[in-house]
């Protein structure tokens, strides 16, 4: 690329020229200055600001997962996936692929915002410092950023966009005859012509004319694809905010802070995500992803087939109501002896009894006079539960409602209670209770006194307590309905729901566990919605020529809340404070009116659902994404991957923690906005790798609280924290463990190539490995080796010879480039890292120092190394005497006859132990073998003359032989 040479030896160096941790730092340093003075590692777009006139078609895109800049900073395991996807990006560069990677930051989030109200300091300049603190690090690892291609979601022209996308996303529907039948987003100006024109009716049937502004608003609303809801949520009134599932600990309390979390209804944005069930599982057959994260996806999704069956329930006036339920084993409909009602549900008031029934069970009533008394106290047990302690726990509790319902398969009348292991938000928020093919069931039913029927025939011997496998139905019929008995559980499944359809008591149906997406936090930093409502609080979207809808400044960043254990607290988002902000008087179309902002923000998964798309086109500011910098970059390649790709970037590495709801949310905007025309690729993501993570040991005092591992000592195997015995453990590094070890560290020891190469070597990719600082010596004095095969130490010239190496020496060579080239292409940089180190020792061996190191070796030994050790490499190339940046190749090929075998030896087994072995021509066939191995001293005595029973040859393996 014409980039120049940066080298001098007389200039900045003196003797002795051996390579230590101080050289490294210089060499280190130079390059990094070097290619981001050169631009190195700028990938070209076809059009716009970072279009140039060559454009590769030959493209790779990979991307690291969007990191959060922690005030912490980095440990040794955060670097490992991008070191890999780091080496990765430069192999295929050096074989002249026009390489996109670069990192953003995934910068808004509550982390910031707690210490803004600790501090009162604005968690943007927290943020900014963080960033810059880790950019220092990671820019100190030698990675081949486009640093032009940097995004930061808390930056105004990046969360424009994101606000944009929103906008997109909230004038959609999804129109199920879409793409010719399959589904997919609409604009929702079409939705309105069909209500205009008569093509849809309205819900309650009078002409779409007749009906006021706000209620055609409000019809509209209830398809969009982001619509408001009162949704049960996780308030946590000490951090003054809605927290997700997976912010919320096993014991109900919030992940940061420790502070209490409730259940409790707030009127919210949801994302219609539910929509796109189907395709979100149906699609993952077309991803090159790891079959555990497909099943991750497939399991949150959740799609079952099975029934709705309707079970009536009688009033206490006199009337009846339905109570719904879904279930993927109508087959089992002879077994339920109870059903079950989520608290939340609306039908718990209606059918409630206003007394105890005189022969009720006291262990149904919860010790309450009423059942409404009983159903109050329980919900308020229920209220001061996290969602996930609900479906965890494993004791399961109850009240009974009083009522009764009916089973339709048979007639009896079963107990209706309502327990916190069903949630509202799943299926119907009821459940009919087999405790003989359910073990939850049968934990309750033992509980509290229910009977329990079998209704499939466990196997002989069976011990257990519910029974969940296959088996002939039993007890399963009755006189007026469906006779089962004997069907295995298709047959029964199939004939219970034709017999439910037939008498109007229920349908097969799909049913599905994903819920729809909440979006509404009640937080400060975080992007704002570009909502306002009007005076009948209708929400109304802002046109894209008003946004960005910036973030205002408020005096005070902490929740109005004063008693984080009390659940009554109500939600005062910090938004709330900007009242110069809060109220507006626009031009909406129809003249001049006050309108109020919305003061919730986006959730932290905003900016990571489309970053991929601004690292395309990061200076754009007309378009989020120029479509055809989009269809270079992400666009299908049916040519390469087969008609069914989807698109995508090339190759995503991140951890497996984000393989369900960052993919999921990315994978639901990117179809949405594929379906609305603005991009070509369905999905974001065509391959996933997930890289495994570094473990280290971690102690723990008397008291079982961590220690800091650095100052643990060890005393004949024991360990010791300021002279107090610690017990020795071993974990993810983290700060929770307080083991963890700076990068910055081992760099300043050894050198960053040093550390790249330990990460590299430790294991597998895919796999977690133990962290050992002792152990990083070895690859320092692998690089050391090597430096001085090139280098004099004594006056820095080159020990280098032109002449031919031995055959050996070039069939090692030419076996290690085919090795390292399939090796880096799967991710195998352990092994390349051993087969550079065991050519590098074959050198060491084999040339003495007054010799030489023969050139033809040694070069395509150093281009071999770059990938992993990049600084070290061209800092060699460049004393090899090449004025060129080692960046962009060129990478070495294998001449294939060195790669082909002149002989091959056998090992000789006699009855499957082996004796000795014999070396042939690779070409020889299989008598020749046969005659070489019974002619062999050692197997010739074991013979004594006698004719074997069998000669088994295993051409190219080994030679067995049969007395």
């Amino acid at each position: 690329m014409g980039e120049g040479n940066p080298h001098s030896v007389t200039q900045d160096e003196t003797p002795p020229f051996r390579y230590t941790a101080e050289l490294a730092a210089r060499v280190e340093s130079r390059w990094r200055t070097h290619w981001e003075q050169h631009g190195t590692f700028h990938a070209p777009n076809p059009v716009g600001a970072l279009a140039e006139e060559s454009l590769p078609s030959d493209k790779l895109f990979v991307q690291d997962m969007f990191p959060y800049p922690s005030g912490e900073g980095l440990h040794v395991g955060h670097p490992l996936g991008f070191i890999g996807t780091d080496v990765f990006a430069r192999y295929h560069r050096m074989q002249g692929r026009n390489v996109l990677h670069t990192m953003g930051f995934d910068a808004f989030g509550l982390p910031a915002e707690q210490y803004a109200v600790q501090t009162g300091q604005h968690p943007r300049v927290t943020t900014e410092k963080n960033i810059e603190r880790y950019l220092d690090q990671i820019r100190r690892l030698g990675l081949g950023h486009d640093e032009r291609r940097r995004a930061r979601t808390i930056d105004v022209e990046f969360y424009r966009w994101t606000q944009w996308i929103f906008l997109r996303i909230f004038n959609s529907w999804y129109d199920p005859a879409a793409r010719d039948g399959e589904g997919g987003a609409r604009p929702i100006d079409e939705l309105i012509e069909q209500f205009a024109s008569g093509e849809r009716a309205t819900p309650d049937g009078r002409p779409w004319a007749e009906l006021s502004s706000s209620e055609q608003r409000g019809v509209i609303n209830d398809h969009r694809l982001v619509y408001l809801s009162e949704a049960p949520v996780n308030w946590c009134p000490g951090l003054g905010t809605v927290l997700a599932n997976e912010e919320v600990t096993p014991d109900g309390r919030s992940e940061r802070g420790d502070f209490p979390v409730f259940r409790r209804s707030l009127r919210q944005w949801m994302m219609r995500i539910t929509a796109y069930s189907d395709r979100l599982i149906d699609d993952l057959d077309r991803l090159d992803w790891p079959e555990k994260i497909k099943t991750m996806q497939r399991n949150w999704i959740g799609r079952s087939h099975g029934a709705r069956v309707r079970f009536p329930a009688s009033v206490a006036d006199g009337s009846e109501e339905i109570i719904e339920v879904f279930t993927t084993r109508p087959d089992t409909l002879f077994g339920a002896t109870y059903m079950v009602l989520a608290p939340e549900h609306p039908l718990v008031d209606v059918l409630g009894a206003r007394t105890w029934a005189p022969d009720v069970d006291p262990r149904w009533t919860g010790g309450a006079a009423t059942p409404a008394e009983a159903v109050a106290e329980y919900r308020a047990q229920t209220a001061r539960k996290s969602e996930m302690d609900r479906q965890e726990s494993r004791d399961k509790t109850g009240v009974f409602i009083g009522a009764y319902a009916t089973n339709p398969v048979n007639g009896e009348q079963i107990p209706v209670f309502i327990a916190d292991y069903v949630l509202m938000g799943y299926g119907t928020g009821a459940i009919m209770a087999v405790p003989g093919q359910d073990q939850r069931d049968w934990d309750f039913a033992t509980a509290y006194g229910l009977p329990v029927i079998r209704t499939v025939q466990p196997p002989e011997g069976f011990e257990g307590e519910a029974f969940t496998g296959e088996g002939p139905a039993i007890n399963s019929a009755s006189l007026f309905s469906v006779n089962l008995d004997g069907m295995d559980v298709a047959e029964a499944k199939k004939t219970t729901i034709d017999w439910l359809e037939a008498n109007g008591r229920g349908e097969g149906t799909v049913q599905y566990k994903l819920r729809d997406w909440l979006f509404s936090r009640q937080r400060y930093w975080g992007e704002p919605f570009p909502i306002v409502y009007d005076s009948d609080d209708q929400p109304i979207a802002l046109p894209d020529d008003q946004l960005p809808v910036v973030l205002p400044e408020v005096d005070d960043y902490s929740p109005k809340t004063f008693d984080p254990d009390d659940a009554e607290t109500e939600p005062f988002a910090p938004l709330g404070r900007a009242e110069e902000w809060l109220t507006v008087e626009l031009d909406l179309g129809d003249g001049v009116k006050t309108y109020r902002r919305d003061t919730n923000t986006m959730p932290q998964w905003a900016g990571s659902c489309w970053y991929q798309l601004r690292y395309v086109d990061p200076t754009n500011d007309t378009a989020f994404v120029d479509p055809e910098n989009e269809r270079y970059w992400m666009g299908p390649r049916p040519e390469i991957h087969g008609e069914s790709d989807p698109g995508g970037l090339d190759l995503y590495i991140g951890g497996v923690e984000h393989g369900v709801l960052h993919l999921l949310y990315s994978r639901f905007w990117q179809k949405v906005l594929f379906d609305l025309g603005e991009l070509s690729a369905a999905e974001p993501y065509r391959r996933l790798f997930n890289q495994g993570y570094i473990q280290a040991f971690a102690y723990k005092d008397a008291r079982g609280v961590y220690v800091p591992a650095a100052e643990v000592e060890e005393r004949d195997g024991r360990y010791f924290f300021n002279d107090e015995e610690v017990v020795q453990e071993y974990g993810k590094m983290g700060k929770s463990l307080k083991n963890s070890v700076a990068p910055d560290e081992i760099c300043d020891e050894y050198g960053a190539d040093t550390l790249r190469l330990y990460e590299m070597s430790m294991g597998p990719m895919d796999v977690s490995r133990p962290w050992a600082t002792k152990d990083v010596v070895g690859a320092y004095r692998f690089l050391q080796r090597l430096w001085r095969n090139v280098v004099d130490e004594a006056d820095g010239e080159l020990r280098i010879t032109e002449d031919t190496p031995s055959e050996a020496t070039l069939k090692l060579l030419h076996r290690t480039i085919a090795g390292v080239h399939e090796d880096y292409a799967a991710f195998r940089y352990n092994t390349a890292a051993a087969k550079l180190i065991e050519l590098n020792n074959h050198l060491t061996k084999t040339y003495t120092a007054a010799a030489g190191t023969p050139r033809s070796v040694v070069e395509p030994l150093v281009q071999l190394l770059a990938p992993l050790c990049p600084h070290i490499a061209e800092e060699l190339w460049s004393r090899l005497g090449h004025g060129e940046s080692l960046a962009h190749g060129p990478f070495p090929v294998a001449d294939e006859s060195y790669l082909v075998d002149d002989t091959v030896e056998y090992p000789i087994q006699v009855n499957g132990k082996v004796r000795s072995r014999i070396t042939v021509a690779a070409d020889a066939d299989v008598d020749v073998v046969k005659a070489a191995a019974l002619a062999e001293e050692k197997i010739a005595a074991a013979l004594e003359g006698r004719e074997p029973r069998k000669v088994i040859v295993v051409p190219g393996r080994l030679v067995n032989v049969v007395l």
